[in-house]
């Protein structure tokens, strides 16, 4: 008998484990990322209002035609969020993986973020 493993219910387990320790405030709100099998998300949270301060994605105008999910979307997604976030006024933010390893998309879209001039 083969007994199928939900990947995601274990993500979003090992996510809820690490959100225990992160919480957005609003002087250093927190990076949520999310990634699907065809694209990838990130916003800026308040955890305290519970609001989003910005978000981007592989799916808006300027990235969808060019990329998709790999890993150069992710660097286009990371740039992009950190050019919203400053000009917002958001220079710090937290870093949530969401559950997922930091590699690959995770790793790329954090580092484009950092060399776009987010602190995390």
């Amino acid at each position: 008998m083969l007994i199928k493993i939900d990947k995601n219910a274990k993500r979003q387990k090992r996510h809820g484990r690490s959100r225990r320790h992160i919480v957005g405030t609003a002087e250093r709100p927190r990076l949520n990322v999310y990634r699907s099998l065809s694209n990838i998300y990130a916003q800026i949270i308040n955890d305290v209002t519970g609001e989003t301060l910005v978000a981007a994605s592989s799916i808006e105008k300027g990235l969808k035609d060019n990329y998709g999910g790999n890993a150069e979307a992710a660097k286009a997604v990371g740039t992009a969020i950190a050019q919203k976030a400053l000009e917002k006024g958001i220079k710090e933010v937290i870093f949530d993986r969401g559950g997922y390893l930091y590699h690959g998309r995770v790793a790329a879209l954090a580092d484009a973020a950092r060399e776009a001039g987010l602190q995390f």
